[in-house]
């Protein structure tokens, strides 16, 4: 089959397309012709060098997330068939022609949403909705302020705050991309560090609450926003960090966040063990599922390439020209 591999540690001239061998479903595995598979910020990170996939994972062949048709099963599997549309999170090696699955961590892509736009949804909608409910805890009525609007994992989270019926707050670098943001449930818009300025964004939040302040913070960028969020908290707030584009590294006043009563939170997908991973899918496919195929929330797609362009999505998204997701069709 062929598959996208990372010929070494770098830019995106390291990015290949090449024939390897065909991946074989174990117990308890699924092997899927894969439609779609999004790029993530995660496998930029890993072409660098940066996030290496867990153990028993290829460090040279990226991506977290996939759809298409059931290819063939492995020793034990009952619950799919041969055919079955499906779509699933991965630890990695997802932007090939097959990639493996275990069973438990398949979901049924909805009728009449296309596999490669499918593609683009379990990393995103998995990630924001443990984000948003586990560990966020958002309630309706809340207000939420979600921050780098124009990702692939915030479009999926303002469209899922959205419907739980909270109120949310979202920042941009660029306008264009809260103007696009406000499709999708975007209540008011916050333009940021615009020309390289700071990041300021506490007191515009603290006007909107009526001086309250938000019980919820999704962060993407990490440290050069880490001080704002805290500004930005409610008394007992939470800030659920996602991301670190900005910076992994952060100066915090501990001092305020006693005060506040508030607490920040770290998370990551990929490396936790397959049984969270699982109930984090369960609990996706119980509540976003859906959603999806009601049409109420929907995959952001800034593009589908084929594989073989692969380089040039990596390109597109190290610019941060996308808004939501690029797909890479096999």
């Amino acid at each position: 089959m062929k598959a996208v591999v990372f010929a070494g540690k770098g830019g995106v001239e390291v990015v290949e397309v090449r024939e390897v061998p065909d991946p074989r479903p174990g117990r308890g595995e699924v092997l899927v012709r894969v439609r779609g598979a999004g790029l993530n910020r995660a496998d930029l990170l890993q072409r660098r060098g940066l996030y290496p996939p867990p153990p028993g994972t290829r460090p040279d062949a990226p991506g977290l997330e996939l759809a298409g048709e059931v290819a063939g099963l492995g020793e034990g599997v009952l619950g799919w068939k041969v055919g079955d549309r499906v779509m699933a999170i991965a630890s990695g090696e997802a932007q090939a022609e097959l990639a493996v699955a275990s069973e438990r961590m398949l979901v049924r892509v909805p009728e009449g949403l296309p596999l490669d736009q499918a593609g683009a949804i379990p990393e995103a909608f998995v990630t924001s909705h443990d984000a948003l409910f586990t560990l966020g805890g958002l309630r309706p009525g809340w207000t939420v302020l979600i921050h780098a609007v124009g990702s692939g994992v915030s479009t999926a989270a303002l469209q899922l705050a959205a419907a739980a019926g909270a109120t949310t707050v979202g920042t941009s670098r660029t306008p264009a991309k809260l103007e696009r943001a406000r499709q999708l449930g975007l209540h008011h818009g916050i333009l940021v560090g615009a020309g390289g300025e700071e990041p300021l964004f506490a007191e515009e939040v603290r006007r909107l609450t009526g001086g309250q302040g938000v019980p919820l913070v999704l962060d993407f960028v990490g440290g050069p926003d880490a001080a704002e969020n805290l500004a930005s908290l409610a008394g007992g707030g939470r800030v659920v960090v996602i991301g670190t584009m900005g910076s992994p590294k952060a100066a915090l006043d501990l001092g305020a966040l006693m005060r506040s009563r508030a607490s920040v939170v770290g998370t990551v997908l990929r490396p936790r063990p397959l049984d969270e991973k699982i109930r984090a899918t369960q609990e996706f496919a119980r509540d976003v599922l859906p959603l999806l195929a009601s049409g109420r929330v929907k995959p952001v797609i800034d593009a589908v390439l084929p594989m073989s362009r692969a380089r040039e999505a990596h390109e597109r998204m190290d610019r941060n020209e996308s808004f939501g997701k690029i797909v890479l069709a096999p």
